[in-house]
C-alpha cells in the first residue's frame, strides 16, 4: 500500500507556495516536504488538519491511495 502526494504537490505550487513559505507559515517541516517529494514520506493527521485549513481542502485533495500490484500466487517459492 503507498499514499502519494502529487495532488498535495500540485495544489501547493498552484496555491503558490514553496519550501520556504511552507516552514514559516508551519504547515509541515521541512524535512516531512522533503519526504514527501522524493516519495519516501507521509503526513500525520495533524499535518492534514493544517494543511486542509491553509489551503480550504478535504484530505482526498492532498492524497491518493495507490494499492499494491496483486501477487502472481503462480510463482514458485
Amino acid at each position: 500500500m503507498a499514499i502519494k502526494y502529487d495532488r498535495l504537490l500540485a495544489l501547493l505550487q498552484e496555491r503558490g507556495y514553496n519550501a520556504y513559505r511552507i516552514k514559516k507559515e508551519g504547515l509541515i517541516g521541512q524535512a516531512t516536504f522533503y519526504a514527501i517529494k522524493n516519495g519516501t514520506g507521509g503526513l500525520d493527521y495533524r499535518s492534514i488538519d493544517r494543511l486542509c485549513k491553509a489551503l480550504e481542502c478535504q484530505p482526498g485533495d492532498l492524497m491518493e491511495y495507490v494499492p499494491d500490484p496483486p501477487k502472481d500466487d503462480s510463482a514458485i517459492d
